[in-house]
């Protein structure tokens, strides 16, 4: 289970290789590649999803102890 708590960090690294991309294409072309756009924003929502999630079910455990 302790690996399930670095896959948010993947989604992070999704999400700068995305915004290199859209930067690249963008000063060679200058248009916009908006699949990683759209890459950027999923990766950057589901990184906060996911931490914001991994810190409930913390709390939920660490209540669930205590009893």
């Amino acid at each position: 289970m302790k690996v399930l708590s670095y896959t948010k960090y993947i989604y992070l690294l999704v999400a700068a290789l995305s915004i290199f991309k859209v930067i690249a294409v963008w000063q060679a072309d200058g248009t916009v590649d908006y699949l990683f756009v759209a890459f950027t924003v999923v990766s950057l929502f589901m990184f906060f999803f996911r931490r914001h999630y991994e810190k409930k079910f913390q709390d939920y455990k660490k209540d669930n102890n205590d009893q």
